[in-house]
């Protein structure tokens, strides 16, 4: 079967501002040389590259009133929002390349105004070990990595969760969680009362990847924008060990790629984030070179064609 797909427009985030370790600043520059862009031309996209956004520094500052540099994650996202927004609103498929999960906040909020704009319906899948919820009051580390959804949901600071004007950018009924295994205490009080759709590792064991898939595609039609957004830590660490949180009983490599490939024959992905690639903890670019794999299957790479 032969797949058209819209021009995809690369963005590197480089920053490590909302994260506990450093090092996801040089993930845009792995997937680079992992060979992002030629793998994707290879299968018949039209790609651009647009670069680094340039963000402030990581000043590496303990947290002030539950939050570990406000500021610079405010900056950052809304760099990340304008960028991504220009390039759905000229009709690209905008690829964010982190960075670390923080800059979800921004590529969100734009992704949800532009179905707005557009008339169109948002169905986010959040692969992830982790989910995401955390407040400034419920956080033990800080660290902003661990909010974007919650942020987005509008739970958090007015400058993130209104960083498009409105709040929330989205509602949580839009999200769908799958992989997660690591949720703080206080995370999962506010996961069962904003009722988010986590499709955990229990969950996955028990009826599979499969069905899994399923349940959290059902109702996705032409009129979806479908937004991933992809932590690599999603991935079980014994084959992506090059993320800040390894989190052990992750996806394999072939429940990985299902994901992907069910993604894909949807037909509906519109945009796409790859978050938390911390080439300081990888060993020999693998991680990146995985990533770069399962990124070429969410384009339609499979082994046989398929109808």
């Amino acid at each position: 079967m032969s797949r058209t797909y819209p021009l995809v427009s690369i963005i590197g985030a480089p920053t490590d501002i909302g994260a506990g370790h450093r090092g996801a600043r040089m993930g845009p520059d792995a997937l680079r040389i992992a060979g992002l862009a030629e793998a994707l031309v290879a299968r018949g996209v039209d790609v651009i590259d647009r670069g680094d956004l340039h963000g402030p520094n990581n000043p590496w500052q303990q947290p002030v009133d539950g939050y570990r540099h406000l500021d610079e994650v405010v900056a950052w996202n809304r760099k990340v929002m304008d960028a991504m927004g220009a390039e759905l609103r000229q009709g690209r498929l905008p690829i964010l390349l982190g960075g670390d999960h923080c800059l979800a906040i921004g590529s969100l909020t734009a992704v949800a105004q532009y179905c707005r704009d557009t008339g169109k319906q948002l169905r986010v899948l959040w692969l992830d070990a982790h989910a995401d919820f955390n407040t400034h009051d419920v956080t033990p580390s800080g660290n902003v990595h661990g909010m974007p959804v919650a942020c987005v949901c509008g739970i958090g600071p007015d400058a993130l969760t209104q960083l498009g004007g409105s709040k929330p950018a989205l509602t949580p009924d839009l999200i769908r969680q799958i992989g997660i295994r690591s949720v703080d205490p206080g995370e999962k009080q506010l996961i069962k009362q904003y009722g988010l759709d986590v499709y955990d590792m229990r969950y996955i064991d028990e009826v599979g990847m499969k069905r899994t898939m399923e349940a959290a595609l059902e109702g996705v039609n032409d009129n979806t924008h479908l937004h991933v957004s992809f932590d690599v830590d999603f991935l079980d660490p014994s084959i992506a060990p090059g993320v800040g949180t390894t989190i052990p009983g992750g996806p394999n490599y072939r429940e990985a790629q299902l994901v992907m490939e069910m993604i894909a024959d949807t037909g509906r992905m519109a945009s796409l984030d790859i978050m938390e690639l911390n080439p300081a903890l990888d060993n020999g670019n693998g991680t990146a070179e995985l990533a770069v794999d399962l990124v070429e299957s969410l384009f339609g790479k499979s082994t046989l064609m398929r109808d």
